[in-house]
């Protein structure tokens, strides 16, 4: 037997409650013809997750939607064997099945990981869709260049701190967005941004003309609201901005869709600014950018480039509060669930997983 979490209702409004999910205890599954049995090591909460179930992509009494990295348990596909990694998307359970070759918005599913190249975690953050929607967003959307002032709200989670980091590597000023003051503390000092403020500070607005004192430039978003209102005003000539997601809006429980309501709001601004603005859809950069993606953002990881910072939380029984817990933006980093034990760490490093906040790389 092994623990699923099932989608228990589809949720109207809101943010996530206990009612919307259910645990129950299920035989494990045997791999069929062209199948093969999975164990999941690490689960990636994700915010698309709760429009998937807002809008009702996931059906009540299915298994909950999820990315996962996992470890081979039975295979009956000759390309993998017993104790293979591999990035699948076995949701939120402890065993999987998977098939071979299942194209998802153009990636592929599953796909077999090397541990020598970077950490399997990183398979659902930093080398995963996460890296490659930051890439996409910041350097072939936005397109930054030496010298520009770029900011990135949400600095200090999954996506965020990726995106500002490639902006840094492009020669730029980077100004960070993020909540508390640890959060903030770790994007300009671990990350290496020039400037962090707090949305949560009274004087948001004030706190990032300042740290923008020749404007935006550039612009990665994450969050919308009164984040978005405070970048607005400092937009330069020819602006681009990425529009990845709209966090502050996804538990809003007024009609409309947020995507509209940020464009009526800005268009002013946009129109006598000249603002590029770029909808952010990752399966679109997949066929062009992937393999360059992987390449390069294996070589930062080496260098020392780039680093990243994951909000792990021990045990599956965990999904739904830590999953409620980032959209409300009390993550520290990508968000993740250790399910299983990882046999590619160490001892030591296996101590340090078993807490939440880990530097990975």
């Amino acid at each position: 037997m092994h623990t699923q979490w099932l989608l228990a209702r589809t949720p109207a409004e809101g943010l996530p409650t206990a009612a919307d999910f259910r645990r129950v205890e299920a035989p494990i599954p045997e791999p069929g013809a062209g199948q093969m049995l999975t164990r999941t090591i690490y689960l990636s909460l994700d915010p698309y997750q709760w429009g998937r179930r807002r809008s009702g992509l996931e059906v009540p009494g299915e298994v909950c939607h999820g990315r996962t990295v996992s470890q081979v348990v039975r295979s009956n596909i000759p390309a993998y064997r017993e104790g293979d990694f591999v990035f699948n998307t076995a949701g939120w359970q402890e065993y999987g099945l998977s098939g071979e070759g299942v194209s998802i918005f153009g990636y592929m599913f599953p796909r077999k990981l090397d541990p020598a190249q970077a950490p399997i975690s990183t398979a659902v953050g930093l080398m995963g869709m996460l890296g490659l929607t930051a890439y996409s967003g910041m350097l072939v959307q936005c397109a930054p260049q030496a010298g520009e002032t770029v900011v990135v709200s949400a600095a200090s989670g999954g996506v965020g701190q990726i995106a500002g980091q490639l902006a840094k590597i492009a020669g730029c000023r980077v100004v960070g967005i993020a909540g508390i003051q640890a959060k903030c503390d770790f994007v300009a000092d671990t990350l290496g941004f020039d400037a962090c403020v707090s949305h949560k500070s009274a004087t948001l607005a004030e706190d990032l003309r300042a740290a923008c004192p020749d404007g935006i430039d550039a612009y990665f978003e994450n969050v919308g609201g009164a984040v978005f209102a405070a970048v607005l005003p400092l937009l330069n000539s020819q602006a681009r901005i990425s529009l990845c997601g709209l966090v502050s809006q996804y538990g809003a429980t007024t009609g409309g869709d947020p995507h509209e309501a940020w464009m009526a709001l800005g268009t002013p601004t946009f129109a006598r600014q000249q603002v590029h603005v770029h909808r952010l859809h990752v399966r679109e950069f997949v066929d062009e950018h992937q393999a360059r993606f992987l390449a390069q953002m294996g070589d930062w990881i080496r260098a020392g480039q780039v680093k990243y910072k994951e909000d792990l939380w021990p045990g599956l029984a965990q999904a739904p509060t830590a999953f409620r817990a980032m959209l409300e933006g009390g993550n520290f980093g990508k968000t993740l669930v250790g399910v299983g034990d990882d046999p590619t760490l160490d001892a030591t490093l296996q101590a340090r997983r078993a807490s939440s906040n880990v530097l990975s790389a």
